[in-house]
């Protein structure tokens, strides 16, 4: 926390880059000094071996997957345009499902085949795995810079849509795919349908609860004017909704999508006071505010606990294009497909191809494999990619949408 807020206040006074960027790149740059500091000073192993024990005790997959990530979710949903998300429905319901699941395999079997290539071989099941957990897209900062442009609607709306939805489905895909591995069950007549089932139990199940929970909610909402009392409740909806989730073995990161959605439309508009809609938007935006702070802040530091060979590193930097490719065959051309109908602007495939930024959800799904050298492997090579797409395409992104604004002119 306390290197957040230094970190938040160098960036508003000096640097003046994306907020979420900039940390990661502050916290990334610490990291790397420590380790160089460790290698060339006396005392600095002292320190470096310090700062490296303060970041391994932090459990940072469960903190984001079963603590942070419902509030984020939840934050996020509560500010999606319903009309917006509604006219889209289509594409977004187009790329969170089939556009992930797509992905999962590309990437799955292309890493495959590149680290067979490169000498460094895992198991199919681990490389799907890594296609699951790398899919998701993270636009945080991506949606800051939308807000701040004059991004069609409709595209917004997709883009932040995806991001709310295939984040709940990536996780899904994911826990799915692990227990098949854990339980050594790959194959069989049964196998598709097994992994269907449990796919739609999670998922379908995940948004029902959410759409009951939300439900409740606003019932609650609509019998008090209070608005402490009323910010309480979505506090509880979130933090008791996710537990509610974890026993029930449904998707809890849907079911607070699904929650925030129908809070932030129907419980703003029928169950709020304007005073209450007031208190209630810059709670959750100072609660989105600082968790990401503190997430992009964690990403950076996790520099300091991996295991990055030569080989893992040019692994890493291979599996960059195949990620990039893979979300172009995935979201890209699905979006140039589904343009004819929802009249995007033209170059919109490349938008939605390059917004698809990597973040905090995917270093922390494969901090939660099992020790062994699968997860060495795989841990490394992701954060390498989720760095890149902060920092290349994120800062980048600018000129994508300036682009886009021309083409759209």
């Amino acid at each position: 926390m306390v290197l957040s807020a230094l970190f938040s206040y160098i960036n508003a006074r000096r640097i003046h880059l994306p907020a979420t960027i900039s940390l990661m790149l502050m916290s990334l740059v610490m990291a790397l000094g420590l380790i160089l500091l460790s290698r060339f000073s006396p005392w600095g192993g002292a320190i470096e071996k310090q700062a490296r024990h303060w970041v391994q005790q932090v459990h940072f997959s469960r903190v984001l997957l079963h603590g942070m990530l419902g509030f984020l979710l939840f934050a996020g949903a509560l500010r999606v345009d319903l009309e917006g998300l509604f006219v889209n429905r289509w594409p977004i319901g187009a790329l969170a499902t089939a556009g992930v699941i797509a992905s999962t395999a590309v990437v799955g079997l292309l890493t495959w085949l590149v680290l067979r290539l490169l000498g460094i071989g895992l198991p199919l099941s681990y490389c799907l795995l890594f296609g699951a957990l790398i899919s998701p897209t993270d636009p945080i900062s991506v949606l800051h810079i939308f807000r701040s442009s004059h991004v069609p609607r409709n595209v917004e709306a997709t883009i932040a849509g995806e991001s709310l939805f295939n984040d709940g489905v990536g996780v899904v895909i994911f826990g799915v795919l692990l227990n098949v591995v854990e339980s050594a069950h790959v194959g069989g007549s049964g196998f598709g349908l097994e992994v269907a089932v449990t796919f739609a139990r999670e998922a379908g199940g995940g948004m029902a609860l959410g759409l009951a929970v939300g439900y409740l909610a606003f019932l609650l909402l609509r019998g008090v004017d209070s608005y402490p009392v009323e910010i309480l409740i979505t506090l509880a909806v979130v933090m008791g909704g996710y537990a509610l989730a974890d026993a029930l073995a449904v998707s809890g990161p849907l079911a607070m999508v699904v929650a925030g959605i129908l809070i932030g439309s129907r419980g703003r508009a029928l169950a709020m006071s304007q005073k209450t809609r007031e208190n209630l938007d810059v709670f959750w935006e100072v609660i989105d505010e600082l968790l990401n702070a503190v997430l992009f802040v964690f990403i950076g530091l996790e520099a300091m606990v991996l295991t990055l060979r030569f080989d893992i590193f040019l692994a890493g930097a291979a599996l960059v294009p195949v990620v990039l490719a893979a979300r172009l065959a995935s979201a890209g051309l699905l979006t140039s497909v589904l343009s004819r109908h929802h009249h995007f602007p033209r170059g919109t495939w490349f938008l939605v191809t390059w917004a698809g930024l990597r973040g905090a959800i995917s270093v922390a799904m494969a901090l939660s494999l099992a020790s062994g050298r699968e997860r060495t492997v795989i841990v490394s090579i992701t954060y390498i990619i989720v760095v890149f797409t902060i920092l290349v395409q994120g800062l980048t992104m600018p000129r994508v949408v300036a682009g886009l604004g021309e083409r759209e002119r």
